[in-house]
């Protein structure tokens, strides 16, 4: 029985390895295309069993690629996935006739995906069901990498796109990693999936000195000992000597050492002073330079439809968000305290929401303890001029995406905003 053809038509370079590597190791045989005209071409070169295609597509709209499609009738019949970041429910009913039969939105549910896959090619995927939940971000050219539940091959296997995509996003060229399992009781069933973990982590291109993993398994710390590959990776039990680790470098040339407090707050979290004034507050590390780059027409993409909440009684915020936000058409509506924002969500959801900690009536802790009570989920990030890292483990606990130290600079804000919303993983 010949293997069955898919052509994935996405301008993330990302998005099409991923699918390359994955599907064909399903049994798949994968043709990328990197826009809409380079899609119309080895569509009709080449007609496939079936079509990955994300909507945002330039030379050559996803509408134009769809509408060629139907025109040749060597191709019409040929059943499309359809990916979007956003897409308006009224063009989406525009599709239809184009012999759509799912859409998944980014990031991807990939089981979902791959059942829908299954049921359209008859190709058999098989999928690691273990529960897991994987958070990755970025802060001070540390990527923070928090798993929970289990390990899952599968989001294993995405964690590596999504480190690149993190990479690549704010242009660091040496990156640390923490990975953080302090919660997950591991045994040797869970080996071939951590040996598959940490061989992503070290596939990353960061030096194994520069990864730490923390953990209070034992069962983990003997597991990376005993693999001379992995056997350079630091196992700890304490986050803050975690982290001290990660930015030992940046200080050792310092006449006087900084205390663990010092290296968190002041090296992680807050603005520092330079030749030239204030450092925005994502920082780099001395010894580094971060070159943090916005795709305008990415940033305007995304913006589109955008509902974003601002809660901070600081008008000055309030009137730099907006600024920030018009530049790419996003809307967006300001709360001057946190009872009105939660008013308001009760009959109202968000795309994101940028929160202040300090303000009157109900502060921002309250506002997540709230959302949390009444189990309403939007993407947060806390802005704020509280370092202590009690108030910042606080905020991520409460289930915060990211935590901005005021004063804040529009390029930071649309760089953390592309990351958390614009992920394609």
């Amino acid at each position: 029985m010949p293997k069955k053809s898919v052509l994935v038509i996405d301008e993330s370079d990302l998005f099409r390895d991923y699918f390359k590597t994955r599907l064909g190791r399903a049994g798949l045989i994968v043709e990328v295309a990197i826009n809409g005209l380079d899609g119309i071409a080895k569509m009709r070169n080449n007609p496939p069993d079936l079509i990955i295609m994300d909507y945002h597509l330039s030379r050559k709209s996803c509408t134009e690629v769809l509408e060629e499609k139907a025109r040749n009738p060597n191709t019409a019949a040929i059943p499309v996935i359809l990916t979007a970041q956003k897409i308006d429910k009224s063009r989406l009913l525009e599709l239809v006739r184009f012999n759509i039969r799912k859409v998944f939105m980014k990031p991807i549910k990939m089981d979902s995906f791959f059942q829908t896959l299954e049921e359209i090619t008859g190709t058999r995927v098989d999928v690691d069901t273990t529960p897991c939940i994987i958070e990755a971000h970025v802060n001070d050219n540390i990527v923070f990498i928090e798993i929970a539940r289990g390990i899952n091959r599968e989001k294993a296997d995405l964690l590596q796109f999504k480190i690149r995509e993190l990479l690549e996003l704010y242009g660091i060229q040496k990156p640390r990693i923490l990975l953080m399992l302090a919660d997950m009781e591991l045994s040797f069933i869970d080996g071939p999936n951590l040996d598959f973990l940490l061989s992503v982590i070290s596939a990353s291109g960061a030096k194994p000195r520069h990864i730490k993993i923390l953990s209070r398994s034992s069962f983990l710390r003997d597991f990376v000992a005993g693999r001379p590959e992995f056997a350079e990776l630091e196992v700890v039990s304490s986050l803050d000597y975690a982290l001290e680790g990660l930015v030992a470098e940046a200080t050792r040339a310092a006449d006087a050492p900084e205390d663990k407090a010092s290296i968190i707050t002041d090296r992680i979290l807050t603005p520092q002073r330079t030749s030239g004034g204030m450092e925005s507050l994502t920082l780099n590390f001395d010894t580094e330079k971060t070159r943090i780059a916005i795709d305008s027409d990415k940033a305007r993409e995304l913006g589109n439809g955008l509902e974003i909440a601002v809660v901070d009684d600081d008008f000055v915020i309030q009137e730099l968000l907006k600024t920030t936000f018009g530049s790419i058409q996003a809307t967006v509506t300001c709360f001057s305290n946190g009872r009105t924002f939660l008013d308001a969500v009760r009959s109202r959801v968000f795309d994101l929401v940028f929160l202040d900690l300090r303000m009157p009536e109900v502060d921002g802790f309250g506002v997540l303890a709230e959302l949390h009570a009444q189990d309403l989920e939007m993407p947060i990030i806390v802005l704020s001029a509280v370092t202590q890292r009690e108030a910042v483990v606080k905020a991520f606990q409460s289930g915060v995406k990211s935590y901005l130290i005021k004063p804040l600079k529009p390029d930071q804000i649309l760089v953390k905003t592309l990351e958390i919303l614009k992920a394609n993983f």
